[in-house]
């Protein structure tokens, strides 16, 4: 047997890589926009060929509508090998594998990680996708074995049904789904997905986004928690990252400002925003991603999505020096969808759920001297109550307190308890893990050993080549009945053993070698349209030197000596005893 890929010599590592992506593009990108009643662009805005639109449409200005709010979900499976999903939908009950497979019977943690890189990727996934609100009159029923300890008051089990596609009148296989959210990289989880939301959200008074005198977020009060342009599922993770953000939004309007001062509100407005955009955009792809996959392949290749193989140097000196987005970066490079017009896809959505990262205990710690402020646990930091936290402490405190925690490892045995049994501030009781499996089930995507041979990896023949963990093999073996081709995707994906360095698994890696490239090389702000022109000469050079810990640095700088020496803010930080 040849050896993996991460098992070669880094640079025939690297060029597997390039290979993956190239055949992934060519087979696994699979378009849901052309079933009948396909959505249709608004009148384009003024000025919608230099600035992001509200909505996401006009990215492509030949299909204004690709990647908008309200388009579809995209597929990486072939569309004739979708699953049906209403076979084997409840087998075996997806509450038995959570409680069997995913309970966290002691913290694993992730120990090259803080728990920033968790909320960090909330963060990220609010940006890209949402199913919306789920079916109000339309439920699925979970079974409960005999010794299930679910609370009887909380019984029967019934999950609502995800919303159908509203912009469809056929009922042609497979069942489609609707993105509420922009599709693009554009920050609408900062800024929202629609025109009402956005100028909600702004001051209107130099470019800015509003924030209290306190430096905190005014409060939605609808649902108490932080105002912002996507909060559901709040917790103070995100609270920190939206605050952050929001605050680097209104410092570029300020130096833009001073730099033009003849500037309205909306050109500032637009210009910060294009620059803020990028900015997550290039943190995710060469810090957060290094961050949790440390192989040395994957350094070399998230680096070279950026700025190419020939190296941030090279680039900043004499820019692009070919249209080849492997010697240049994809940025700056020319657009291209690759077949199929541009959209996040269900398995993309299904390869990140995370959950595990987050742990069920935090101790707030002051970052000037390490002494506790508080001990509190994840539900009390999460919903409305994430506010009150900041009773307590401050947001450089809170900041500090995630930047030195550990986050969960991805595997099994390792969700988080209190996610289990979750209470949301509407009064709904669930098991997210649980709701993880179904919603995967019911939404068509493959289970793992279909998954696995779609993306070009071979079929596994025995529960032991899923892992060398004896115990979580014959747990999977018992409670799938020795069926190999049951076995869930999310199960599978924890079960794996992992490439060296990698934080999660090999088969998920491989839908985030397509889609991360996918994310920079369709949006032509990433590509032809990425030059100063557009951006001005100082978006850009701000995007290209600033770093996450700058970020952090610039508007909380007691975090400062904290984060001396720490290569990457999503690594553990510096504890100042």
């Amino acid at each position: 047997m040849s050896k993996p890929w991460h098992r070669l010599p880094l640079p025939l590592a690297v060029l597997a890589l390039a290979k993956f992506r190239d055949r992934l593009r060519k087979n696994n990108l699979h378009s849901t926009a052309d079933f009948p009643n396909k959505i249709t662009a608004p009148p384009a805005p003024a000025g919608h060929q230099t600035v992001r639109t509200s909505d996401g449409s006009y990215n492509d200005l030949n299909q204004p509508e690709m990647g908008m709010t309200g388009s579809r979900l995209g597929r990486n499976t072939p569309l004739a090998q979708v699953p049906d999903p209403t076979a084997n939908l409840l087998h075996p009950s997806p509450r038995e594998v959570s409680r069997r497979l995913m309970t966290r019977k002691e913290f694993i943690p992730a120990t090259s990680l803080n728990v920033l890189a968790a909320a960090w990727i909330q963060f990220q996934n609010h940006d890209w996708f949402s199913h919306g609100d789920n079916q109000p009159d339309r439920h699925i029923d979970i079974p409960l074995a005999a010794d299930d300890d679910w609370p009887q008051e909380h019984r029967p089990i019934a999950i609502k049904e995800t919303a159908t596609d509203h912009t469809r009148t056929d009922a042609t296989p497979p069942a489609t789904f609707v993105n509420h959210v922009t599709q693009w990289w554009d920050g609408s989880q900062i800024y929202g997905s629609t025109a009402e939301k956005v100028d909600h959200l702004r001051s209107h008074h130099k470019g800015q986004l509003t924030i209290g005198e306190d430096g905190l977020l005014p409060l939605d009060p609808a649902l108490g928690v932080d105002d912002t342009g996507f909060n559901d599922n709040w917790w103070v993770g995100l609270s920190l990252l939206h605050t952050l953000f929001v605050k680097e939004h209104n410092y570029i309007c300020d130096e833009l400002h001073r730099r033009n001062p003849e500037w309205n509100d909306q050109e500032l407005f637009d210009h910060a925003r294009l620059i803020v955009a990028a900015l997550t955009a290039k943190i995710h792809t060469v810090e957060w991603t290094p961050g949790i996959l440390s192989h040395p392949a994957v350094q070399v290749a998230m680096s070279a999505n950026w700025w190419g193989l020939l190296g941030q140097g090279i680039k900043k000196a004499i820019g692009r020096v070919s249209d080849n987005e492997s010697i240049s970066g994809i940025i700056g490079s020319p657009t291209d969808q690759h077949g199929a017009p541009y959209a996040m896809t269900e398995e993309f959505v299904s390869v990140y759920r995370l959950h595990p990262l987050i742990p069920d205990d935090l101790t707030i710690h002051a970052v000037a001297d390490h002494r506790v402020l508080l001990e509190t646990n994840f539900f009390e930091v999460s919903g409305r109550r994430t506010r009150a936290l900041f009773d307590q402490a401050k947001v450089a405190d809170v900041f500090y307190s995630l930047g030195i925690a550990h986050p969960g490892a991805l595997c099994l045995n390792n969700y988080p308890r209190f996610l289990q049994q979750l209470q949301r501030d509407n009064g709904e009781v669930f098991d997210l893990a649980m709701v993880d499996i179904l919603r995967d089930r019911e939404r068509g995507v493959p289970r793992y050993n279909q998954f696995r041979e779609m993306i070009g990896k071979e079929r596994v023949k025995s529960f032991a080549e899923i892992t060398s963990n004896t115990a979580w093999a014959a747990e999977m073996a018992d409670l799938y009945q020795n069926d190999l081709e049951k076995v869930d995707l999310m199960v599978g994906l924890f079960a794996e053993d992992l490439p060296e360095g990698f934080g999660f698994s090999d088969t998920a890696f491989r839908v985030f070698i397509l889609m991360a490239s996918r994310r920079l090389k369709s949006d032509r702000f990433y590509t032809r349209d990425y030059r100063a022109e557009i951006y001005t000469q100082f978006g850009l050079d701000w995007i290209d030197r600033t770093t996450m810990s700058d970020i952090l640095k610039r508007h909380y700088p007691e975090l400062a000596p904290s984060l001396e020496g720490v290569k990457n803010a999503f690594a553990p930080w510096r504890r100042m005893f």
